[in-house]
Order: C-alpha cells, then structure tokens, then sequence
C-alpha cells in the first residue's frame, strides 16, 4: 500500500522526469531546502526552481526507482538514470535520495549523485 508520502515522492519524480517544474513545485513546502552533497544546497522554492535543469543538463532525465523505503516522515530512495547532456552526451547516474516530509510535502531533499562508468555497471 503506498502512503500519502510515498505517492507525493512517485509524483515528484514523475514531474522531474517530464521537467515539470509547476508538477515538481507543488510537492514541495515553501522553506524547501536542496542539498546535493559535494555540489551545492539551497533553499525556497524560486531557488529550487531555477536548479531543476542541472548545469549542462539538455531534455529531461531517464529516472528508474531502485527501491522506496518509508520511515516515519521520510522516505529514501535509490536511483539510476540517464540524463541527457547539452553536449549531445548521456550521462548515467547512481542516486541516493532522502525525502524529508512535513504535511505531505517534501520540506527536505538530501541527495548523493554518482556519476556512472561504463565499467560501473553490468
């Protein structure tokens, strides 16, 4: 059974893989705050909007839940994608996201981003 939480984060996701940042935007609490850890963290909702596409990123990403564990008000998720490059590239990626919640919004998006190898997965 999907909780009120995890159907907010299914919806969040959903909107990142389409760039739907109205979609994205209205999963979110006001005082969101962002941190991509070893990149950057911001906070409010306009700053977050202007950081959806990330530097050099070109189209909306491929994303494929892993796998979604629910705890209290947080729900964690891992990651793998495909995001498609301003220099005509794919970059592959390993994500682990943490989705801190409040009233069935996102408040706190905490994520590690790995970039993929060839080698790095069979």
């Amino acid at each position: 059974m999907h909780s009120r939480n995890n159907e907010t984060v299914e919806r969040y996701l959903d909107g990142f893989r389409r760039t739907d940042h109205a979609q994205i935007l209205g999963c979110l609490t006001d005082d969101i705050r962002w941190t991509v850890f070893g990149a950057f963290r911001i906070e409010g909702k306009a700053a977050y909007d202007a950081a959806i596409e990330g530097p050099g990123f070109a189209g909306s990403p491929d994303l494929e839940v892993v796998r979604l564990v629910e705890e209290d008000d947080t729900v964690m998720a891992e990651l793998v994608g495909r995001v498609p490059q301003q220099d005509g590239s794919v970059q592959r990626i390993s994500t682990a996201e943490v989705f801190v919640m409040r009233d069935g919004l996102i408040c706190e998006r905490r994520a590690w981003v790995v970039p993929l190898h060839e080698d790095d997965v069979q």
